[in-house]
């Protein structure tokens, strides 16, 4: 199914919306706008509304967009990362939500810098159709990483009830606290609540702040 761009952002109704997440979340968990359905030319609404975080899930979308808006915001690299991909999102992004692959590792080593900062996607549920560092394999994995390791990301299998993702994020937590690592990434529109209750420090947020 085909999802619309999202299109005739009301500043004020985005600005609300965020304000009624940090009001439940708290000010020390980042809110992420998942802007791969926002268009270029609405991107300013989210910049009036107080949206500092923005997400992208393409280097296509991520170099047109900061060509007009690379002030306005603070970029992350959410989507799949392909290894060929690599080189062009290094400089445009703060930090990088889903290292998961060997071929990933060897780019990063070739085009990361001393600054390049990421976090490693863990298929913490074992799903054989999603991306993800197994957890068992997470320590040597994160050994041999020529960039910083700085905290872990999951999506969790779908679910109807938020309450669902519970055992999900709760693990990954474990996993974070095993690794010596701070950043958690994870809680999306459907399921944050949960995820910061088990400890997110960024939820990447999309409807729940665009409706």
């Amino acid at each position: 199914m085909a999802v619309e761009p999202v299109t005739g952002l009301n500043p004020d109704r985005v600005r609300a919306n965020l304000e009624r997440v940090l009001e439940q979340a708290g000010n020390e968990v980042e809110i992420l706008a998942a802007t791969k359905y926002v268009p270029a030319e609405e991107m300013g609404a989210l910049a009036e509304a107080g949206i500092t975080l923005v997400g992208e899930n393409r280097l296509q979308d991520l170099e047109a967009k900061q060509k007009r808006w690379a002030e306005a915001f603070q970029w992350d690299f959410i989507g799949n990362l392909q290894s060929r991909k690599v080189k062009g999102i290094v400089p445009l992004v703060r930090l990088i939500h889903s290292l998961a692959t060997e071929s990933a590792l060897e780019q990063l080593g070739k085009h990361g810098t001393p600054q390049t900062e990421v976090l490693v996607e863990v298929n913490v549920a074992g799903e054989e159709s999603k991306g993800g560092v197994e957890p068992e394999a997470l320590g040597d994995f994160i050994a041999r990483c020529p960039v910083r390791v700085v905290g872990l990301m999951t999506m969790p299998p779908f679910a109807e009830r938020p309450e669902d993702s519970r055992p999900y994020f709760a693990r990954l937590a474990e996993l974070a606290a095993q690794q010596g690592l701070e950043r958690l990434s994870m809680g999306t529109s459907q399921d944050w609540q949960v995820a910061v209750e088990e400890g997110a420090t960024i939820i990447r947020l999309g409807s729940v702040l665009y409706a």
